[in-house]
């Protein structure tokens, strides 16, 4: 079998996997190491990336295409699996720690002391890896020196998969399962050898099922402060460079650090999903590598880092919704200083119209009560590929909305920051969600989601204490949206869009009762560019730059929205099937096959159901491991219902079973 940590000499640097960190219980990390060629002779920089999602069989790819260059300008590249994932010893304990982030203080620490180091650390990391960077940061471990975080959060609670303003996110089960399933994948036997098998035991026996904890701190309780580095912004003093896409989930990030972080911050919103922007979609990309550079050049190695403005984003000018989004229309701005934007105010008037004030008569009283499979175009939470993932033509979900729109516009409007919507409403229940869109109406009809929001009504005063809603008793509401940068052209229309289901993205209140709205209270505001300068951002000269690996089967993508007209039942399904490919250095050969399925019935909350399975395989020759994962979430009107399967394979033996049951009271949500 062929050993694959030897050190591989390239051009300008080498790279290894022979290097172990021993942490002060005796730990063993696994690392991946560039380092430049200077590196013998003076002192260098260096970044490190900590995650668990491997550094073989995992995130190779894109490792290949942003550490050599690093290299190549004199930083070295340390990339670590997380204790318990990869090659690395031990079992993984949930997700962002105490004992996670300890460990990352440690590394940083052998870092900093090694022969090589100029003793000047930076962290950086995308999803993942972009929040331990900022948690790891708000420790101020002492050589730990800058960050670059993308695509993260600085609240665990409101801005990350699992709740959202008290709304229950189908991607908490969806990214449970990913995780359920990631653990359970074998140490590379080339790396660790003979001891894999008994480290694969450990795992598979004391991995835990994630969601059975996320699910048992429903209010944003001491659990999600935690590693939310809002909870103390005046601490934040650590550079920090920070990167979001307006096609993913986690665009908020950006615009709250540099509103509240007291220490040098930057941040940089382009059109993308949850991608390096070096290779994300929808293009324009950027040069994510220079940017990098000079970055890390300045904080760690003492270089000047020129006039570089607080925000610089990507103003969306009316893209369309289309079955694969290669490019989005648009420009990119700088502005040198941010401050809470100018708010423009708009409201309902007599004939139904959303306009500008100063009055705004409404329509009066409207109940609503959304079938409950509306959202079938909301996207999903984690988009890494600009096709269905994102969010579609919002007039397949019209049918189910309160819809409010304006006159054609005479003049553009040009939006950044996070637009609010007010409004008094009332419920006979304790529960209830409501989902607030915001659109552009192209001229020929064709909708665009230009932001959203979603609010569970027993947490309109906050997360912590959740309270019932006052049966038959209006109550005034207020929803902070997520993060826009957006331009409506003149002869399109805005529109606001309001639902009470908005699935599968979010789960349904017990009894869906629906709520009554007072037309006349609704205000949206819209967050207006303000001053600002066009500028110009560098493309990448490579425009592939991640590594192809030669594939023994090919991968495929499917999703899908099925109907069944004589039950009613609607079902959401995705298939992802990444192919069995070679890595060309290690020979590992790796494939991840994922099934989930969404299901529900548009008159009944309790129906809802949701269901991920996973099939990972690693293999050599002579040596072949494969896990086989399954979660399911339903519902009573009291509890949630959760059943997890893990299975472990050698040589397509079944050598490991084990599942996971449990159910859990549900706590206003």
């Amino acid at each position: 079998m062929q050993e694959t940590n030897e050190i591989m000499t390239q051009d300008g640097f080498t790279v290894s996997e022979d290097t172990w960190i021993t942490l002060r219980d005796g730990t063993r990390l696994a690392t991946r190491i560039w380092m430049p060629d200077d590196a013998a002779g003076t002192p260098v920089p260096a970044v490190l990336e900590y995650l668990p999602y491997r550094k073989r069989g995992g995130t190779d790819p894109r490792d290949e295409s942003t550490y050599p260059v690093f290299a190549r300008a004199g930083i070295a590249g340390v990339r670590v699996d997380i204790r318990g994932s990869g090659e690395s010893d031990g079992v993984i304990d949930g997700e962002y720690t105490p004992r996670e982030l300890s460990d990352a203080c440690e590394v940083i620490e052998w870092i900093a002391a090694q022969p090589w180091s100029n003793g000047r650390v930076g962290m950086m990391g995308i999803s993942w890896g972009g929040f331990n960077s900022l948690q790891v940061a708000a420790l101020k471990p002492p050589a730990l020196k800058a960050v670059i975080s993308l695509a993260s959060t600085t609240d665990r609670y409101n801005d990350d998969i699992h709740y959202k303003n008290g709304t229950h996110l189908s991607a908490q089960l969806s990214w449970a399962g990913t995780m359920l399933a990631y653990q359970t994948r074998a140490p590379d036997i080339a790396l660790v050898g003979e001891t894999w098998r008994d480290m694969w035991r450990e795992r598979l026996e004391k991995e835990p099922y994630f969601l059975e904890e996320w699910l048992s701190h429903q209010r944003r309780d001491a659990f999600w402060k935690h590693g939310s580095i809002c909870e103390d912004f005046a601490g934040f003093e650590i550079p920090a460079l920070i990167y979001a896409g307006w096609a993913d989930g986690y665009r908020n990030t950006p615009l709250k650090a540099i509103e509240a972080m007291p220490g040098p911050a930057r941040a940089i919103i382009g059109p993308w999903i949850h991608k390096y922007p070096h290779f994300a979609w929808p293009k324009p990309r950027t040069d994510f590598h220079a940017e990098a550079i000079a970055w890390w050049k300045h904080w760690l190695s003492d270089a000047p880092e020129g006039d570089v403005p607080a925000v610089r984003a990507y103003i969306l000018d009316g893209p369309r919704p289309a079955l694969r989004r290669e490019a989005d229309p648009g420009y990119w701005i700088a502005k040198d200083t941010w401050t809470r934007p100018e708010m423009r105010v708009l409201g309902i008037g007599a004939d139904g119209r959303l306009c500008d004030g100063p009055d705004f008569p409404g329509m009066g009283e409207v109940f609503l009560r959304s079938p409950l499979d509306t959202g079938i175009s909301s996207g999903e939470w984690f988009t890494l590929k600009p096709d269905a993932e994102m969010a579609g033509d919002q007039r397949i979900d019209a049918g189910g909305s309160l819809l409010f729109e304006t006159a054609p516009l005479t003049d553009e409007m040009v939006c950044l920051g996070m637009p609010e919507v007010a409004l008094l409403l009332r419920c006979d229940e304790d529960v209830e969600n409501i989902a607030m869109r915001v659109i552009d109406v192209h001229p020929d009809g064709m909708e665009t989601r230009a932001s959203f929001g979603v609010l569970n009504l027993a947490h309109r005063h906050g997360n912590e204490t959740p309270v019932p809603m006052p049966h038959g008793e209006s109550v005034p509401v207020h929803v902070r949206l997520d993060a826009m940068g957006y331009r409506f052209a003149p002869g399109h229309r805005i529109k606001i869009a309001l639902s009470t289901a908005y699935w599968p993205l979010i789960l349904p209140s017990p009894k869906a009762p629906g709520v009554t709205i007072d037309t006349a209270s609704l205000r949206l505001s819209l967050p207006l560019l303000g001053a600002y300068r066009r500028i110009s951002i560098p493309e990448p000269a490579d425009p592939d730059p991640l590594p192809r690996y030669r594939m023994l089967s090919e991968g495929q993508t499917r999703r899908s929205v099925n109907k069944d007209l004589m039950t009613g039942m609607t079902e959401y399904r995705i298939h992802e099937d990444t192919g069995l490919e070679v890595h060309p250095d290690s020979g590992l050969q790796s494939q991840e096959i994922r099934d989930e399925v969404w299901s529900i019935a548009p008159d009944d909350p309790l129906s809802v159901c949701g269901q991920s399975r996973w099939d990972i395989r690693l293999q050599r020759e002579g040596w072949q491991t494969r896990s086989s994962t399954f979660a399911d979430l339903r519902c009573t009107e009291t509890e949630w219902v959760l059943t997890a399967e893990v299975h472990a394979f050698e040589n397509d033996r079944e050598v490991f079973s084990k599942t996971f049951s449990r159910r859990i009271p549900r706590d206003l949500v």
